[in-house]
């Protein structure tokens, strides 16, 4: 599938990511911070009470991330200016995808390699790795533009053979 060349667009991406360091680079850096901060918690408040704090604080620290790429978007939001970030989670190799279907009111991919899920494993943080990337994946959509819904039913991190992305841009915004 081809999409035709709109300069227009790729300036518009180049300025959103301006500075910008990959996501796994990102992800590897957070997870050498949270590591100690939730085995500190699990000890002291256990496993079930630290994985819901984890998992809330993640939450809303993706949907201010999906903002700040909102705020920084040219001529604002859409599903296409969406996947034009898409760039940042590839980037230094860190997902394997085939693209199903990408237009303006859809983007369907799938993932065959994660790298994501093999850092988590290889950092020992295997067991909270969903809560480290998967689950930031539908919240950031809410920041970025609430239009935007994900559908996922498996992913690699869960032990799935590939991770499938489904992606919609609704006419109305989702309630959050």
């Amino acid at each position: 599938m081809s999409q035709a060349a709109d300069p227009g667009r790729e300036e518009s991406a180049k300025a959103v990511m301006e500075g910008e360091i990959g996501i796994l680079a990102r992800r590897r850096i957070e997870a050498g911070i949270i590591a100690p901060i939730y085995e500190e918690m699990r000890e002291r408040l256990g496993e079930e009470l630290a994985q819901s704090i984890l998992d809330s604080a993640i939450r809303k620290a993706a949907i201010e991330a999906g903002r700040s790429f909102a705020a920084k978007t040219p001529g604002g939001t859409d599903l296409r200016s969406f996947q034009d970030l898409q760039a940042l989670w590839t980037q230094d190799d860190a997902l394997v995808i085939e693209v199903v279907k990408a237009t303006d009111t859809e983007f369907d991919y799938n993932v065959h390699r994660c790298r994501y899920a093999e850092t988590y494993k290889e950092m020992g943080l295997g067991k909270i790795g969903h809560l480290l990337s998967c689950n930031r994946d539908g919240v950031f959509c809410t920041g970025y533009d609430p239009r935007i819904t994900l559908e996922r039913t498996q992913t690699i991190m869960d032990g799935s053979s590939h991770c499938n992305f489904r992606y919609k841009l609704q006419e109305t915004a989702k309630a959050e």
